[in-house]
């Protein structure tokens, strides 16, 4: 029998995603059966899978307890999480930005501030544009930019829960040149695209108006983003990752490793469904 994997989706993305409908497809050629479930739906037996792909869980996030809960439980039933359960816990925190940089990777200039130390952190910024995130979040969920000591930027920071956040300087180059993510599967280079935000704006997700780009990358993107791959420090590769990042005074700079459910632009590159689904069925297939 074709080996079994759960396609972990939200309940309000219960079904595949219109442009991931190849990639099901794909992954039956690839000699195995998916079926797509929702994560928070308890009725549902993980155990008679071989394998959980996270797809759209696109609410972990808001979820965070339950969700690291839940990987807990496919743990102890044996249920092999695509990538890695322990990968993923590591993976849902920002911080893991601050492990890379001391193991030697260049990011975007990060502080951590939790609670009331976020204002005293923002306030030692003052006079530089700076964007503030959790380090538990998803889809630009409550980040803010703006100037430090501004009035608009402490009024925005009223409306922010009592959280754990990142605070970086903003990198204008996401305007100016854009913002690259690189596509591996099973730790091979598959395809990159350069995303840029809509006007006005520094979001280049597609949710606020960012649009993408099927490209080569230069030389120095590519290297930096297998670089901070690499440096994740995994027992095996990840079966599916996206590095994203800019070029800084000619210097690449991580912002982003994105190893839990991130959109792979699939639809523009031809046969990177064909790749993936090969190193998910590499991986459910391996002794």
């Amino acid at each position: 029998m074709s080996p079994r994997i759960a396609l972990a989706n939200s309940a309000d993305h219960a079904e595949p995603q219109p442009d991931e409908l190849h990639l099901v497809a794909a992954l039956q050629a690839a000699g195995l059966d998916p079926v797509t479930e929702v994560w928070t739906d308890p009725s549902v037996d993980w155990s008679c899978y071989d394998a959980v792909l996270l797809r759209a869980v696109w609410d972990y996030h808001r979820r965070y307890l339950e969700f690291t809960e839940w990987l807990g439980q496919l743990d102890k039933a044996g249920v092999q999480v695509l990538n890695d359960a322990d990968l993923v816990r590591w993976n849902s925190d920002k911080r893991y930005l601050l492990e890379l940089r001391e193991r030697g990777v260049a990011i975007v200039p990060s502080q951590v501030a939790a609670g009331a130390c976020l204002r005293e952190v923002v306030g030692g910024l003052t006079g530089q544009e700076i964007v503030i995130k959790p380090t538990v979040s998803a889809t630009a969920h409550h980040t803010v930019r703006g100037t430090a000591g501004s009035a608009e930027l402490s009024t925005a920071m009223e409306d922010l829960p009592d959280d754990v956040y990142l605070v970086q300087p903003f990198q204008p180059e996401i305007q100016t040149e854009g913002e690259w993510s690189l596509m591996y599967f099973g730790g091979e280079f598959s395809h990159a695209v350069l995303k840029q935000p809509a006007a006005g704006d520094f979001r280049a997700q597609n949710d606020f108006g960012g649009t993408a780009e099927l490209l080569d990358p230069p030389a120095v993107v590519l290297e930096g983003s297998a670089e901070a791959l690499a440096a994740a420090n995994t027992r095996q590769a990840p079966v599916y990752a996206r590095v994203d990042g800019i070029v800084s005074n000619g210097r690449y700079r991580l912002m982003e490793l994105e190893l839990i459910e991130p959109y792979l632009f699939l639809p523009l590159a031809a046969d990177s469904a064909t790749r993936f689904a090969a190193a998910v069925a590499n991986r459910v297939n391996q002794p």
